[in-house]
């Protein structure tokens, strides 16, 4: 599937204020003092290790709005597969610009980059099973549409965006609401015809009180291998299953042969390391 690239008007207030955070009262003044006024330079986004890449429309948009005269030519697109010594994208034009934007344009291309490689691990990890793997919504306030688009990038998807397009009954709504019954009520009267409803339930008791009140899915919550299996066999296909909690490179594939549909990572989007990418001078 061709991963649709984030519209500027989305992505561009996120990158002027990452300059601006960047910029201060003074502007740049190392290469300011530094750097002769009309300096050309020929440079490239280098990998310094493998992953897959993401985050080059707003490393491109970080040198564009430093100074319009630089010119960035990607080499390869957001979701592609990257090696140590491969070039990403080349930027030439005003030597200034480009050192200026240079930190900004590497923080969020090293960022996502790392959220795509990591994302890719997963997936790669669970290829021949049903699973797919979503995110959460556990991200950098601000950053939530970049990190989730790089999840794209990496081969996942993407659970809820905010609170406001699906119905998800954690365990504390459980709790206020007296029960997984009476909290699916509540929602169920509220909801509009087209919000779906998924419940957290910590063992197979609650899960058959869900599917009773007719959960469009469920929330498999750090659940051991036996009991997701087990919950599994029970929905028989009623609902969709969703696992989550301690989900590692080495843990998924087992997580994934119990049948479930779909295996959420926090970590994706708050602690995935970054990409080592650099910026080389080439003349």
């Amino acid at each position: 599937m061709t991963l649709a690239p984030l519209p500027r008007v989305l992505i561009e207030p996120l990158v002027r204020a990452a300059l601006l955070e960047d910029l201060g009262c003074a502007g740049d003044l190392t290469t300011d003092m530094i750097v002769p006024l009309g300096h050309q330079a020929r440079t490239a986004l280098v990998a310094r290790e493998n992953g897959v890449i993401a985050g080059l429309d707003l490393a491109k948009l970080a040198f564009e709005l430093i100074d319009p005269l630089i010119v960035v030519q990607v080499e390869c697109a957001d979701g592609a597969i990257t090696a140590p010594g491969k070039a990403i994208a080349r930027v030439s034009g005003p030597a200034r610009g480009i050192l200026t934007a240079e930190r900004t344009a590497l923080n969020f291309l090293g960022h996502l980059s790392g959220i795509a490689s990591a994302t890719a691990s997963i997936v790669a990890a669970v290829h021949g099973t049903r699973a797919k793997i979503v995110c959460t919504r556990k991200t950098t306030p601000g950053l939530r549409a970049v990190e989730k688009y790089a999840v794209r990038a990496g081969g996942g998807g993407n659970h809820r965006f905010g609170l406001d397009d699906a119905i998800l009954i954690k365990d504390n709504h459980v709790a206020i609401a007296g029960g997984v019954a009476q909290a699916l009520r509540r929602a169920r009267a509220a909801a509009g015809h087209l919000v779906k409803i998924e419940v957290e339930v910590d063992n197979l008791d609650q899960l058959k009180e869900a599917l009773g009140e007719g959960a469009d899915a469920v929330l498999l919550d750090n659940m051991d291998l036996e009991m997701l299996a087990r919950a599994v066999a029970i929905v028989d296909g009623r609902a969709t299953t969703e696992a989550s909690g301690q989900v590692t490179p080495n843990s998924a594939p087992a997580i994934a042969a119990t049948g479930v549909d779909l295996i959420s990572i926090g970590w994706l989007t708050h602690s995935a390391p970054v990409l080592d990418i650099g910026l080389d001078f080439e003349a």
